[in-house]
């Protein structure tokens, strides 16, 4: 058969691209024969396309719910089928891509200690229904990279010394004095001792848990390794996967004797991954979930060959500090501050999600005393704090566990009225600001606190993860004088109007503004530069009077505020904001 010279091409460039990652990753292997294999296990040997560099895979119409797979119960049908009815029926044509969280059969961690990473859980459904809703939505799903099940085949090959698994595991000999000494910089995310032994009862062979004894970190000093996730990813691609969010990515390498986390080893596999996953679909992105301190953080867009999004994990822990303290200086400081997205990256936005409000990503950005007031007001609200090993003796917080709707219920002074203004407004944030916006499920209906369900399983991160009933909720979103209707409905309307603003394009330029401490306001202009939304947000509990002078509107331009529907033509005169009220100032509708 004759070989098509654009394929024959494409072939050739990934494996330039394979080996050289691979010189990197295992400098003492046969990187020729690896890129073979990956390019065979991942079927680039049958078909390879060319993506386009700088490439952007999005626009302003893209909006991402976060969900757990039995979020949605139906007593008519299993979870994933109730969760695509209930999406279907309030979000078509307003958010156009989900991400499942893992709907993987697990042991632990509410999905995320895989016990089997090819099936689905039969308790949620199976790959029809993924395969069902990839039709109808663009999907996100987890590639827990890092770690699997002690309940995995493989965990369980491994403790017999059988195979696939005997050698898929990092271990270490915890009596040795370099491997003590080496081990005191490792950054943990939990207090959960780092080593578990074996059930063996071996004094000098112990495996590495970077999440807890249940999560068994895997070894990607073994290629094999490598080849069994890259066989995943090919799987996944099959069942319609189009997002692949690399969960607790920065922990993947590890070197005794350095801190295990961003190591240049982990960068270079997320690079590999890149290359391997473009090249079997062109469209495909890849997430990175790296929940630590902002610059860190932004070093996995690479050089645009790395993530195509990163999560703005600074983004929920300061817009959170800013609506209940009333001082944006901090947020709009960060604002300042975060590198314009290349073409072909953009940020991920989100203010809640799964887990909880991250600390680490405000590291070096709110002062100590600033953390412990936000911790404060937030356990005041019903929060939890989730915490972190610093070493043996001494830990940090890690983590606020609360709902959303529940941490805006008021401001550092204690609970008011303005609870469900405050929460609008920081999704009205959200959407504005340059990346693509997601929303957790429970923000779109406006759960509250679950503390039944985080007393039953036993740990914090449970409040913030509530089973609804479908007609339970329906009838609460067809009741006016319920909260949840006021948050769904608001929040529907943004989200209709955002999809209709080329200035939001996720790579349209994005410019501070300087309104005050009490204003966070931003420019947002199209990428064709005739549409500009001026964003103003009113993040305090007092009116706030803004003169329409100090924004520098084009006066032979006509403006309308988006949201309130309100044309604006004096350019003397001035606006006043109502308390967490947001104006999108546009000079094209």
């Amino acid at each position: 058969m004759a070989q098509n010279p654009l394929q024959e091409c494409a072939r050739e460039v990934v494996r330039k691209k394979l080996c050289d990652h691979l010189a990197v990753i295992y400098p003492d292997r046969d990187g020729p024969d690896l890129a073979r294999q990956l390019m065979h296990v991942m079927r680039l040997d049958e078909e390879c396309q060319s993506p386009l560099p700088h490439k952007n895979l999005w626009d302003e119409t893209d909006v991402v719910v976060i969900t757990y797979g039995n979020t949605i119960l139906s007593e008519k049908q299993h979870p994933l089928e109730a969760l695509h009815h209930f999406l279907k029926t309030h979000f078509t044509m307003l958010i156009n891509s989900v991400h499942i969280l893992p709907f993987f059969p697990y042991s632990s961690d509410d999905g995320f200690a895989v016990i089997d990473y090819k099936q689905v859980d039969p308790l949620l459904g199976d790959w029809s229904d993924i395969l069902r809703i990839s039709t109808d939505f663009h999907l996100m799903a987890d590639l827990v990279i890092n770690h699997c099940s002690a309940q995995h085949q493989w965990f369980v090959n491994f403790e017999q010394g059988k195979s696939p698994g005997n050698d898929y595991f990092f271990t270490v000999d915890p009596n040795a004095s370099d491997t003590r000494a080496g081990l005191a910089g490792v950054v943990r995310p939990r207090t959960t001792p780092l080593l578990r032994a074996l059930s063996s009862g071996s004094a000098s062979e112990y495996v590495w848990c970077t999440f807890g004894h249940d999560q068994i970190d895997l070894d990607f000093r073994n290629p094999q390794v490598l080849l069994e996730m890259v066989d995943i990813i090919r799987l996944y691609l099959d069942m319609g996967v189009r997002i692949f969010r690399l969960d607790a990515v920065a922990f993947l390498w590890k070197k005794i004797g350095t801190s295990c986390i961003n190591l240049d080893e982990t960068h270079e596999i997320v690079r590999l991954l890149r290359t391997l996953i473009e090249h079997a679909d062109p469209n495909a992105v890849i997430i990175t979930e790296t929940n630590i301190p902002n610059r860190e953080n932004l070093s996995y867009f690479g050089n645009a060959n790395e993530a195509h999004w990163i999560y703005n994990f600074s983004l929920p822990p300061l817009l959170v500090n800013t609506l209940v303290s009333g001082n944006c200086r901090h947020l709009k400081c960060w604002l300042m501050s975060m590198p314009p997205a290349q073409n072909g990256t953009t940020y991920f936005n989100f203010i809640a999600s799964h887990d909880g409000i991250g600390l680490r990503p405000v590291e070096g950005l709110l002062s100590d005393d600033e953390q412990e007031v936000l911790i404060q007001t937030m356990e005041n609200f019903g929060g939890q704090i989730s915490w972190r090993a610093l070493d043996d003796s001494n830990k940090k917080p890690y983590e606020i566990n609360i709902a959303l709707f529940d941490a805006l219920r008021g401001t550092t002074a204690g609970e008011d009225r303005w609870q469900i203004e405050r929460f609008i407004c920081a999704h009205a944030i959200m959407l504005a600001l340059e990346g693509v916006p997601a929303f957790y499920l429970h923000s779109l209906v406006g759960t509250t606190n679950d503390y039944e369900r985080m007393l039953a399983h036993g740990h914090s991160r449970a409040i913030n993860r509530r089973q609804w009933q479908e007609a339970e909720l329906n009838q609460l979103l067809r009741d006016p004088a319920s909260h949840h209707y006021r948050v769904f409905y608001q929040l529907r309307h943004l989200i209709k109007l955002r999809r209709e603003q080329p200035a939001f394009h996720p790579n349209a330029t994005q410019f501070t503004l300087h309104l005050g401490d009490q204003i966070f306001a931003f420019w947002r202009q199209s990428m064709n530069r005739r549409q500009s939304i001026f964003c103003l947000n009113n993040i305090s509990d007092e009116p706030q009077t803004v003169p329409l002078s100090s924004i520098n509107l084009i006066g032979t331009d006509k403006w309308k505020d988006l949201i309130g529907d309100q044309l604006f033509e004096d350019m003397l005169g001035s606006i006043t904001l109502e308390p967490y009220q947001t104006l999108w100032l546009t000079n094209r509708w």
